[in-house]
């Protein structure tokens, strides 16, 4: 199946060289999740960490060490897909040398992980320590992490399903479900949680919608593929909204 044809005078990600490389970078993800067990594991240990950040409610220092953290095994895990692709293009044969390099990325990846799991350890245990008792009396009030948790776990949705599906086309553009869609609706559902009134929030549903739309009419998604995402970042949106207040 080729790519959707875009009809006359709309541009393609690709013909801008600024979008052309974030498209690039997404390539690389899709592809070390689609192929690597481990970055799956991460993505999913990611999606967890932020939601414990922002059931405890934790101070924005630690917030800071659990997203450094995240950040450097992920992209350390990158660099291992992309070193085990070029050993397979160079070697044919098996080579000492390229088990070295092979074994050597993956202890990257490995310390970067125990890294993590003692901040996570430390971290966490200073948050249920000092916030137990707060969050199981607080029934009001949205934490200041719950836009920025909810934002970081629609998009590892989005790349799970698109790297899992595995309908061709551009990260960025494209693809089994649509990324644009599911942010888009997960922003307007934490606007209507915090906006206060239904005005604001059928107002950030109607701009929801006329980004998805907007996917739809220039060919880039079909609308099943809109309704999945709006589905997605509608759902994970209230999900975390009713889970932080119990």
């Amino acid at each position: 199946m080729h790519p959707a044809r875009l009809p006359p005078g709309v541009k393609r990600v690709q013909d801008s060289r600024v979008w052309a490389a974030f498209d690039y970078a997404f390539q690389g993800i899709l592809y070390a999740t689609r192929t690597q067990r481990n970055m799956r594991i991460h993505l999913v240990a990611a999606a967890l960490a932020m939601f414990a950040v922002l059931y405890l409610r934790l101070e924005r220092a630690y917030v800071a060490l659990v997203v450094l953290c995240i950040v450097l095994v992920i992209a350390l895990e990158l660099v291992n897909t992309a070193i085990e692709a070029v050993v397979d293009l160079m070697t044919v044969a098996h080579h000492p040398l390229a088990k070295i390099a092979k074994d050597a990325a993956a202890g990257a990846v490995l310390v970067a992980s125990l890294g993590a799991i003692i901040v996570g350890y430390l971290v966490f245990y200073e948050g249920v320590t000092e916030s137990g008792a707060k969050v199981s009396a607080a029934v009001a009030g949205i934490p200041r992490n719950y836009v920025f948790v909810v934002l970081v776990i629609v998009g590892v949705g989005t790349i799970f399903l698109k790297a899992l599906t595995g309908r061709r086309g551009s990260p960025l553009q494209g693809g089994a479900i649509s990324g644009h869609a599911a942010l888009a609706f997960a922003g307007a559902t934490v606007i209507a949680f915090l906006g206060g009134t239904l005005v604001v929030g059928l107002l950030a549903y109607f701009l929801a919608f006329l980004v998805s739309q907007s996917r739809v009419e220039g060919g880039i998604h079909s609308s099943g593929e809109v309704l999945s995402g709006a589905v997605l970042g509608t759902v994970v949106s209230v999900a975390l909204f009713l889970l932080i207040r119990i």
